[in-house]
């Protein structure tokens, strides 16, 4: 039986295609703010469960650079929402990369 294969993941990077850095600063919070509902399953309705990042787009900082990390998963959770990530990062010349967020040292992969 073949393991099931997992989403990729889109890092859409803080950084212009001519090498500038995205304003404003705090880009990637709204950015993955505003992806927060979009969740496997759907939105949780317990109180407070909207504060709060999505799994399948959370900001991070890659060596040094602020990102957007998005599964690919999110294109079957709701596809509107991936291309609004995505024509975002289109629209503001930033760089996309497809790579694999690695767990933390001593982090629990279960």
């Amino acid at each position: 039986m073949e393991t099931p294969k997992k989403p990729r993941e889109v890092f859409i990077q803080g950084v212009t295609l001519e090498g500038k850095t995205f304003r404003p600063s705090d880009w990637a919070e709204r950015l993955a703010g505003a992806m927060s509902s979009f969740r496997p399953g759907g939105a949780p309705t317990r109180p407070g469960a909207h504060i709060g990042y999505s799994p399948l787009c959370v900001p991070r900082v890659v060596n040094g650079v602020k990102c957007v990390i998005v599964s690919e998963a999110l294109k079957s959770v709701e596809p509107m929402a991936w291309d609004f990530v995505m024509n975002f990062a289109s629209d503001n010349h930033l760089q996309v990369v497809e790579a694999c967020l690695l767990p933390e040292p001593g982090s629990s992969t279960s």
